[in-house]
């Protein structure tokens, strides 16, 4: 009997253990669906999208074309608790910030020079499939843009 009860809390221990480490609704890659989405004119375009663990961080990793259809790559390495965190590779942010609004969604700040340059919303569908990126920003011209990303995990 005391055999039966040490190997199940051991099986119960590994699974708590595994559940605790277990992946968030956003990592893995995210491939552009653009029949799906309304990207503003001009604005830049994230192809793919990789979310991953860095140590007690998230890495948030962007492959896409500019305006003039000429390859970018940001990297962006943080937490999701609101604060800034150093981006490189984008052209219209020092600085972004995501923060966890629940297990499925995230809201996002990006900074250029200290100022908002750009905000989102990234909502993953319940069943983890389709992620939804819509931001709202000003173009180089002053003007308000805003665009929506859908996106299919891979």
């Amino acid at each position: 009997m005391k055999a039966k009860a040490i190997v199940l809390t051991l099986v119960l221990c590994f699974a708590g253990v595994a559940l605790s480490f277990a992946d968030d609704a956003f990592t893995g890659t995210w491939k552009l669906n653009e029949s799906k989405s309304k990207l503003a004119a001009g604005a830049p375009k994230n192809n793919t999208v990789v979310y991953e663990a860095a140590g007690d961080n998230k890495k948030v990793t962007a492959d896409g074309t500019d305006k003039d259809v000429k390859p970018i790559h940001s990297e962006w390495t943080g937490k999701f608790d609101g604060k800034d965190y150093p981006v490189t590779g984008d052209a219209t942010a020092d600085t972004r910030a995501y923060k966890k609004v629940d297990d499925h969604t995230l809201s996002m700040t990006n900074k250029k020079d200290g100022k908002a340059a750009m905000t989102g919303r990234i909502v993953v569908s319940a069943d983890g499939k389709t992620r939804t990126v819509t931001t709202t920003g000003t173009d180089e011209n002053g003007k308000k843009v805003k665009s929506t990303g859908v996106y299919e995990k891979q």
